[in-house]
């Protein structure tokens, strides 16, 4: 580095950002600003660091890096004579928050620079402009206070979105259990009032005993009888129902579908005529046998119910991560999976979900609360791409020290020039009041800065892929 050497006022003034300036104002900053000579390979200011200096590029190439995870990603590269960088909010007033360069900026050639330091940077555009620094302040300060109000009325827009659709799937095996419930009841008293009718009819006590074992040995034949397709059971229920009115059966096309369902054919109902040995017996045993085989399949129906009510809780504590330490080490499917449940509603039916997991991923350090708001993110931007049709991919796989999670959509893409913009706060490609532009910068921010990783877009007509890239080890952030 050269030692610094003052610049004069007229050579001030062929820079864009002064040449307005008069000629009292380009003395003052030509006497409190020098030039500086770096050569090339220079690291001239390191994103993180205190913001201390604005520098103004006299000549030479330069290149302003950020760090994403463990890369240095370049975004800018310039030789424009002029161009300013480092601390260029110094003119914000203080309010606690300690400014830092935003980027590493390298000097690509041997490259001059105007420096200044950010105290004189800064009292140089409150003194000097004042209104046009309110109107700034406003902006940031504003930008900065919409975008914190906005985002915690999405995170609450999007906790009613989810707590409204989870009341909508418990609700269907609730109900689904309280019918069940309610026709068990109902079976349970025909089964007694039967049972009352064949001790009444002085049965003998050993074929009572044989019609118990009977029953028995139907539902054991039901419970492994192979499930039919509609057309099969349609069918099924034809041939019960012409054996019923042939054996005189009453209300024999009322009873066929139990049966059918239960997998019983037409030989399982000649072996319960055998058995019974009584055509007088026949249709109360046929009745009888048809409220156990329906109460079997009640119960089966309210443990189903309650075996989805279980599940959904379940993974309703999974998603909150409820009783759970903020940061442990995880295994990246519970929480896409405890997602996908919660997000069924969003989901629908017209949508396929395909699951490629890579079941041999280790464990990774992260936030986990945190990594399933960028699923819920990331799976509901395809969803809305999709329109309610497509086929929505959630992948996920190892490259060296990082797992990937990619979340895919058979949408119509995005656009080339819309690509770079998609992580900017604010902006969306959605329809105005159907989105805040804020959910994928909230991810961006999640996986890069709360855990160390990356995140990035690739898409095509049919093919939009959302990658997140999240490392093995411990992040220094975590």
């Amino acid at each position: 580095m050269s030692d610094p050497v003052a610049m004069s006022d007229l050579d001030l003034r062929t820079l864009f950002l002064f040449e307005k300036l008069t000629d009292d104002q380009l003395a003052w900053i030509a006497a409190h600003g020098r030039t500086v000579h770096l050569p090339a390979g220079t690291v001239v200011i390191r994103e993180g660091d205190p913001a201390e200096q604005f520098f103004v590029l006299l000549s030479g190439t330069i290149s302003l890096t950020r760090k994403v995870g463990q890369d240095e990603v370049q975004t800018v590269r310039t030789e424009q004579r002029g161009v300013y960088m480092g601390a260029t909010q110094a003119y914000l007033r203080d309010d606690g928050i300690p400014r830092r360069y935003a980027a590493t900026m390298r000097a690509l050639d041997d490259s001059d620079f105007f420096v200044m330091s950010s105290a004189d940077f800064g009292h140089m555009m409150r003194e000097w402009f004042p209104m046009a620094i309110h109107l700034l302040e406003g902006l940031a300060l504003g930008m900065r206070s919409s975008a914190a109000a906005i985002s915690e009325r999405q995170r609450l827009a999007a906790l009613g979105a989810l707590s409204a659709g989870l009341m909508h799937e418990l609700n269907n095996p609730a109900a689904a259990a309280s019918r069940a419930t309610g026709a068990l009841r109902q079976r349970v008293a025909g089964m007694r009032h039967k049972l009352a009718m064949l001790a009444a009819g002085k049965v003998p006590p050993d074929r009572l005993t044989a019609l118990v074992e009977l029953q028995e040995d139907v539902i054991e034949r039901a419970a492994k009888a192979p499930v039919l397709t509609a057309m099969q059971a349609a069918d099924r229920e034809d041939e019960l129902g012409d054996w019923m009115d042939e054996h005189r059966v009453t209300g024999g096309w009322d009873i066929a579908p139990v049966f059918a369902q239960a997998g019983i054919d037409v030989d399982c109902l000649d072996e319960i005529e055998q058995r019974v040995g009584s055509p007088e017996l026949l249709d109360q045993a046929i009745h009888w046998i048809g409220y156990a085989l329906e109460t079997e399949q009640l119960m089966s129906d309210i443990e189903d119910a309650t075996g989805r009510v279980s599940s959904l809780v379940s993974a309703a504590k999974q998603y909150s991560q409820m009783d759970r330490a903020a940061h442990q080490w995880i295994d990246v499917h519970g929480g896409l999976d405890s997602t996908l449940v919660m997000l069924n509603h969003k989901i629908g039916n017209g949508v396929t979900v395909v699951k490629d997991y890579d079941r041999t991923l280790p464990q990774i350090p992260a936030h986990p609360a945190e990594l399933n708001q960028v699923w819920t993110n990331l799976i509901d931007n395809a969803v809305q791409a999709m329109n309610g049709a497509g086929t929505l991919t959630v992948r996920t796989h190892r490259d060296d020290e990082h797992v990937i999670v990619s979340i895919g959509d058979t949408g119509p893409g995005v656009p080339d020039d819309l690509k770079k913009r998609v992580f900017e706060p604010f902006f969306t490609t959605k329809p105005v009041g159907e989105g805040t532009g804020l959910g994928l910068d909230i991810s961006y921010r999640i996986v890069v800065n709360g855990h160390g990783g990356d995140i990035h877009l690739e898409s095509r007509p049919g093919d939009t892929q959302f990658k997140v890239r999240l490392p093995l080890t411990e992040p220094a952030s975590a």
